[in-house]
């Protein structure tokens, strides 16, 4: 601060104390040795000396973590560890992408598992972000409400000495009496909304105390996100189940294809409730640029809640989630199952239903496996069979892809399928990935010229095994889709604290806190010299404006004497200080406040 600025401080006193809550920042860097003075000599001295050091140095460092400048660093730094988070796939959300992930990036996945990007909001690192912006959000807004209190209790700060130093300053002549005039001021404004009080023959009034409110209601609801996410990881849960037209799910861990429990809700929290999938609609874009992108994108669903609650019709989109049970379904994807039927060596059917298929581009074509444990040869010995293959919605061939779906409606849909037979190792009791075929124990079919068996299918045809192991027949298509159940506190918290703390940013940018003076004294000529001066410490621009109106609205009270002395000692007695002694008698024009420039009477 410069000797100007400083002096202009001191001439103000309490008129020109800061406006707002914010704690002074502290200019001093803490050095070793800063903080305990002189050591005294000997063991004892030694050790006050070094608990004087600590306790300095645990102060600096909790102004530092509890200053405004640091918590934006904190901010800031959260805002970037989430990157992450949405760029690597995440073990609480897909086990199966981040698998994949892993599978495909042999290097890099070791260092990413050391950093813990895999689960980057549960990481360490995360955490320690996130709960020193906690405690520097904490430490900032207790002082500071306790500070707002004290203003709001506080009444106006007396007139300054010397208004005219003032930013906006405007004065002139009038014959009402001084008291005529102080009312007259009081009145206009406590219209304007400004709390007042009379101070010698001053009136001292201030307005805006909304903006530190609307600060310190910023912070809280910064305070109250943080607070609602936490709460919301905690007692967060989530789980996926892909589901075939026709068949349904209940809310129970069996059901589940992957489940991920939070801290503080488990299996036992579930809340009792189901649905099933009546039918899924789906339509796409033929033509143009955007050529095979979803239109339409839901499922129809029955769902109940309860163990005997009544159905209710339901409709799943990708951006309209279901609440039901205290949790929500949401759609994340479909596919297709094709439906078949499967006869052993003995002629019995060993296994006919859908088989879901998992789709490998945006056009949906389609991998899986059949498999068919419980199948015998035509000798009547154990051969379990397994089929392997591709689904294309609309079928197309060419040199350079192979099979493959041109787009992802049903216009030509083929079941491409490989057939193998021997042990399948689902008697060995270990569990089984129903998306793949392990083949270390089972053997292609080969047909007379030793060529593998493989066949293109469309609905209605068969694939014949040789040696009359058995036949699969392609029946039809239907239509899957795969939901995420999610159960999650705390979203109507960060919600009602996201729009406080817009509500508070507003408050704080807008809202202009300032201070306005009128003082009434009677000169040697029997003239009453009026003095209008304001500060506003946000550099409100509306300050000069606001000198206006209120000029304007004391002109009733205290009209402009027209007539003024030219008397050099009379014009010296009445003005604030020598310096303006000097100047020339104000006019009616030239009393209109103006901002840093303003007129000198």
């Amino acid at each position: 601060m410069s000797t100007t600025d400083t002096t202009q401080e001191q001439d103000l006193g309490a008129a020109g104390a800061q406006l707002s809550t914010a704690p002074a920042e502290e200019s001093a860097q803490a050095v070793p040795g800063s903080f305990g003075g002189v050591r005294a000599p000997g063991f004892g001295g030694t050790l006050a000396w070094t608990g004087r050091e600590a306790r300095g140095w645990i102060r600096w460092m909790w102004r530092q973590l509890t200053s405004m400048r640091v918590a934006l660093i904190l901010l800031f730094l959260l805002s970037l560890a989430a990157v992450p988070g949405s760029l690597v796939p995440q073990t609480s959300v897909d086990a199966v992408k981040v698998q994949d992930f892993q599978d495909a990036h042999k290097t890099l996945t070791p260092i990413y598992q050391w950093l813990g990007l895999f689960h980057v909001y549960s990481s360490a690192w995360f955490s320690a972000i996130y709960i020193l912006l906690f405690v520097s959000l904490a430490g900032c807004i207790i002082p500071r409400s306790r500070q707002f209190v004290g203003q709001l209790r506080a009444e106006p700060p007396a007139a300054p000495r010397n208004l005219a130093r003032l930013p906006a300053y405007a004065t002139w002549r009038t014959d009402a009496d001084p008291e005529q005039v102080l009312h007259g001021a009081r009145e206009a404004l406590r219209r304007r909304r400004f709390r007042t009080r009379t101070s010698g023959s001053a009136v001292a009034s201030e307005k805006g105390y909304l903006r530190e409110a609307g600060n310190l209601l910023f912070h809280l609801a910064l305070f109250g996100l943080l607070v609602s996410f936490a709460v919301g990881a905690l007692w967060k849960a989530t789980g996926g189940k892909l589901i075939i037209e026709g068949d349904g799910f209940t809310n129970n861990l069996t059901q589940y294809d992957d489940f991920t429990p939070g801290t503080f809700y488990g299996p036992d929290d579930l809340d009792p409730f189901g649905f099933s999938l009546d039918s899924f609609d789906a339509t796409y874009a033929r033509s143009g640029a955007d050529k095979g992108t979803p239109r339409t994108f839901r499922a129809n669903v029955h769902y109940w809640t309860g163990a005997d609650g009544k159905e209710h019709k339901g409709v799943i989109g990708s951006n309209r989630p279901l609440a039901v049970g205290g949790e929500k379904v949401y759609l994340v994807g479909h596919g297709y199952a094709p439906v078949v039927t499967v006869r052993d060596g003995q002629g019995e059917v060993v296994f006919r239903g859908p088989v879901a298929f998992l789709p490998q581009d945006s056009d949906l074509t389609s991998t899986g496996v059949i498999k068919v444990p419980d199948a015998r040869d035509k000798d009547g010995e154990k051969d379990q069979l397994a089929f392997s293959g591709i689904f294309t919605p609309t079928f197309t061939l060419d040199a350079a892809r192979g099979p493959h779906s041109s787009f992802p409606a049903l216009d030509y849909p083929a079941l491409i399928l490989n057939a193998y037979h021997g042990d399948l190792g689902v008697d060995s009791g270990l569990p089984q990935n129903v998306y793949q075929l392990d083949t270390k124990k089972m053997k292609q079919f080969k047909d007379r010229h030793g060529q593998p068996v493989a066949a293109s299918m469309r609905p209605g045809e068969s694939l014949n095994l040789p040696d009359g192991s058995g036949t699969l027949t392609f029946n039809g298509v239907r239509t899957w889709a795969s939901f995420q159940m999610t159960h999650q506190v705390g979203n109507g918290w960060a919600l009602v604290s996201a729009v406080a703390a817009i509500a508070g940013l507003a408050g704080s940018l807008f809202i202009q806190r300032r201070r306005v003076w009128v003082r009434a004294r009677r000169g040697a000529d029997g003239t009453t010299l009026v003095e209008l001066a304001g500060l506003g410490r946000s550099e409100s621009a509306r300050i000069a404006e606001e000198l206006d109106d209120l000029l304007t609205d004391l002109t009733p009270f205290a009209p402009v004497r027209h007539e003024e002395p030219h008397d050099p000692d009379v014009a010296a007695a009445d003005t604030p200080d020598a310096a303006e002694s000097a100047a020339a008698p104000a006019t009616p024009e030239e009393s209109q406040p103006q901002s840093d420039e303003g007129a000198r009477a």
